[in-house]
């Protein structure tokens, strides 16, 4: 990834899952090292603080900073903690990304109650979390922009039986809908991205093993299929978009989303 152009130059962000599960670019990760380009000063958070070391060596050198911190996003108290912290590391919130997330297969029989609730959780209620603990802060400033990562499962049916993640990523696109209309007065942005099948480290650290026992090669020619375009994306692709609604270029978009899949929704079959 090219070193930036200053679009985030002296903003505040907040990244939740910058780690990654392997080598590659993963959303988090490429949207951390991507903001870091661009000057933003970031505080990115995990659950492991391992996950993070590639991403603070590829944001190193970069014109802004990332600062790691390890933290659950579904749990209210862990919330007010990271947010805490960045106020005190960086003094308020000017950008904060959604990005944590992960698909568990199953439809309505074959998933369990309590992967249900998981997947509400880490894809849905983490989203809520983060909004109602940050979005004061950005009222108090007079403004701020907020990007929550959804995905093309919330839209259409992508190939796979995963209705707990379906749902919840439905769910995480109206929240940023009703969201940015109620504070739209208050100069707070919401918007939402949608990867669709991306080739991720998620791919091949666990995909893989769910979708199409573990032969990772067989699962991508599957996923390139569904692509009109012939490549698939990674996680630099759906960092771009974000960086664009998180900058000040996006100042009149709001309640929106960018769809981010090489054209796999537009498909009618």
């Amino acid at each position: 990834m090219k070193q930036g152009q200053g679009r985030l130059q002296g903003k505040i962000a907040i990244v939740t899952g910058a780690g990654c599960v392997g080598p590659g670019w993963g959303n988090g990760r490429a949207i951390t090292v991507r903001f870091a380009q661009e000057g933003a000063r970031v505080f990115a958070v995990d659950k492991d603080l391992a996950s993070m070391n590639d991403t603070l060596k590829l944001a190193s050198g970069a014109a802004g900073e990332v600062t790691p911190y390890a933290g659950d996003v579904t749990q209210s108290q862990a919330v007010a903690a990271i947010v805490a912290a960045c106020q005190a590391k960086y003094g308020t919130v000017d950008v904060l990304v959604n990005n944590v997330g992960g698909p568990a297969p199953g439809g309505p029989i074959q998933l369990s109650e309590e992967a249900w609730h998981a997947q509400l959780a880490i894809n849905l209620t983490s989203v809520f979390l983060m909004c109602k603990h940050v979005m004061p802060i950005m009222e108090a400033r007079g403004g701020g922009s907020i990007v929550n990562i959804a995905s093309t499962s919330g839209i259409r049916f992508t190939g796979a039986p995963a209705v707990g993640y379906a749902a919840a990523k439905a769910g995480v696109i109206q929240f940023g809908r009703v969201a940015a209309v109620e504070y739209a007065k208050k100069l707070i942005r919401v918007n939402s991205v949608l990867p669709g099948q991306l080739h991720t480290p998620l791919v091949d650290a666990v995909l893989a093993r769910n979708q199409s026992d573990g032969d990772t090669e067989a699962l991508l020619q599957r996923r390139q299929a569904r692509i009109p375009l012939p490549f698939m994306g990674d996680g630099r692709d759906t960092a771009n978009a974000v960086l664009f609604l998180a900058s000040d270029e996006a100042r009149f978009i709001t309640g929106t989303e960018i769809v981010v899949d090489g054209g796999m929704s537009a498909r009618c079959d």
